[in-house]
């Protein structure tokens, strides 16, 4: 495959979208984030070989950036594939729609999926390939065997052995139908709904419904924030108050003279004198002195101690500490809900797939200004303000109480730290999704791959999703041409779903399904005038114009795809066109 790819960000994703790359056969031109600003742009596409790229990935995390780059990348050239990183909705879907091969990502969509799935335990993934449902699942084997033997004809994706769980999960992907398991290993196969009910393994089906609390409640539960969030000078100033109310109440009850006054009268009176009211009904005019000296000292007393109240009452009502803090109360009445630790764009979208799925959410934020938290009122969901590395925020939260805890802010540090916390907290209750003996997954967002494999190495956490492994695939994918159809996870290890087309004299053309990778399945092939071939023979040839759709590691599914491109073509520089080492010196 010699494609010329050009990627700008300066990220670990940019740099690992390099490194795959590269690894497929392509040469890459980078371009640096902060070097791409105003006129230069165009510029630096220019030295970077725009002209005779096949693609360009804008992979940056500045949304200006990319966006900037892949539209003047699109008007320099109409065939180019642009694949871009877009957070923002309204400008990846006007963005993708232009007049040229484009692919626009989310790396909160894309990772988010996964996310849930752990959190969930799930042990499905469905997808579509070739107008045609499938579903990955895992089970552990239920007795010694073979895989033929225990699924029949299902395909297998991947084996994590029994004795490799605890050391992160050694990933064996996919082996031979007659591979040998033993009861407890864990098996992901694939087939479609048909086949895995065919092999009585049952499908589940989410029929959850969230359950929402009652208005009273959610009152009850905002009113019981108040003893917490009241400044404590209000205290005394309610005792002042008071005391200022029933002894001037008791004075004049005893002192007004001509006519008297009740009890009721003199509680009256004293709060119109404290409130400065006067209605005209009572008068200190005839009065003794020293009482109408007295009235005037209550009056004084009562509006410094009635505007010392209002003001209390003002920060207490109007303060976002208290609109927010009522997410404490209102969370020590849920059971079984997921905790979302920070409220990141990947968080945002982890939660929102759960509360559309019908669970019950807790989210912990320590930043009070955080711009997602308008989602999380839009949904409804509880926001408990404080620092997940502390006991009391998680507790808060009633982890003891969760089906599945997130940890998914921006900072990995953090994340790895209230992982080992929480770790600490629940001990032996922090289990793998992919164990159903467990009962709270705990998931950990680590941006870099490197670092999520070590940190689950180490520390024995068994849900650590790189957002960078898990996005990557895509952008590699689609800027070498392969469909992307999905992605998802067996233990720590990411597995895509991809079709691909074999291109005329290339090395899978004539190919037999048996010389294929080992380390990649075809679950079908597709061509204009042949109907779909599901679970194709090992001794199957495939041909020119075939369309081929298969699962397995994105690396080994980027090598089957550089066999299945025609022969390269001789490449003639001149005047504009860079091979790899001028276009890396150039960039750089």
């Amino acid at each position: 495959m010699h494609q010329h790819v050009i990627v700008s960000g300066d990220d670990a994703l940019a740099t690992t979208i390099i490194d795959e790359l590269k690894r497929a056969g392509a040469t890459v031109a980078r371009l640096i984030g902060p070097e791409l600003a105003g006129t230069r742009v165009k510029a630096e596409l220019i030295s970077a070989g725009i002209a005779h790229a096949a693609a360009i990935v804008c992979a940056g995390n500045d949304d200006a950036t990319n966006l900037e780059v892949a539209l003047l990348a699109r008007k320099a050239s109409r065939t180019i594939r642009v694949v871009a990183r877009l957070a923002n909705d309204v400008l990846r879907e006007a963005v993708a729609v232009d007049d040229g091969p484009s692919a626009i990502f989310n790396v909160a969509d894309l990772a988010g999926t996964a996310v849930v799935e752990a959190c969930l335990a799930r042990t499905t993934h469905p997808f579509r390939a070739a107008g045609i449902d499938f579903v990955v699942f895992g089970a552990e084997a239920p007795r010694d065997a073979t895989l033929r033997e225990i699924y029949g004809n299902l395909a297998p994706v991947a084996i994590v052995r029994e004795q490799d769980k605890s050391t992160s999960g050694k990933v064996v992907p996919c082996p031979g139908r007659d591979e040998q398991v033993r009861a407890g290993d864990w098996t992901s196969m694939i087939g479609t709904p048909d086949e895995l009910t065919a092999c009585g393994v049952r499908v589940p089906r989410d029929s959850r419904t969230r359950s929402r609390q009652s208005r009273l409640r959610r009152t009850l539960d905002a009113a019981r924030t108040l003893p917490a969030e009241v400044n404590p000078a209000f205290y005394p100033v309610i005792g002042a108050l008071m005391v200022l109310i029933l002894g001037s109440t008791t004075l004049l009850h005893y002192s007004y003279q001509h006519p008297g006054m009740s009890w009721v009268d003199a509680f009256y009176f004293t709060n119109e004198t404290i409130t400065t009211t006067g209605y005209g009904d009572f008068s200190f005019a005839q009065q003794p002195t020293w009482l109408r000296l007295y009235a005037a000292m209550l009056m004084l007393g009562g509006v410094t101690t009635t505007a010392l109240l209002v003001a209390f009452v003002a920060d207490v009502l109007l303060s976002r500490r208290f609109v927010f803090s009522s997410g404490r109360p209102r969370a020590r009445h849920l059971r079984n809900h997921v905790i979302v630790v920070g409220l990141s764009a990947l968080g945002t979208r982890v939660v929102t797939d759960l509360t559309n799925a019908g669970y019950d959410v807790a989210v912990i934020e320590r930043d009070q200004n955080n711009p997602y938290l308008s989602t999380a009122a839009e949904l409804d969901i509880p926001v408990i303000f404080g620092d997940a590395t502390l006991r009391p925020t998680l507790e808060a939260a009633r982890v003891d109480r969760a089906r599945a805890v997130a940890v998914l802010t921006r900072d990995d540090m953090i994340n790895i730290e209230t992982g080992i916390i929480l770790r600490e907290m629940l001990g032996p209750e922090v289990k793998s999704a992919a164990n159903r003996r467990g009962r709270v997954p705990l998931v950990l967002r680590v941006y870099d791959h490197e670092l999520g494999s070590a940190v689950a190495q180490r520390f024995g956490f068994e849900n650590v999703r790189s957002t960078v492994e898990l996005a990557a695939p895509w952008f590699i994918g689609a800027a070498l041409g392969l469909r992307v159809l999905g992605t998802f996870s067996v233990g720590n290890r990411s597995f895509m779903v991809g079709g691909m087309h074999v291109g005329a004299g290339s090395e899978l053309d004539g190919l037999p399904m048996f010389e294929m990778s080992t380390q990649t399945r075809v679950i079908a092939v597709t061509r204009e005038d042949a109907p779909v071939q599901l679970h194709p023979r090992r001794d199957a040839r495939l041909s020119a114009g075939d369309t081929v759709f298969l699962v397995g590691p994105y690396r080994e599914l980027l090598a089957t795809l550089r066999k299945g491109q025609p022969p390269r073509q001789p490449v003639l520089h001149h005047a504009g066109v860079l091979d790899d080492a001028e276009v890396e010196s150039k960039a750089s």
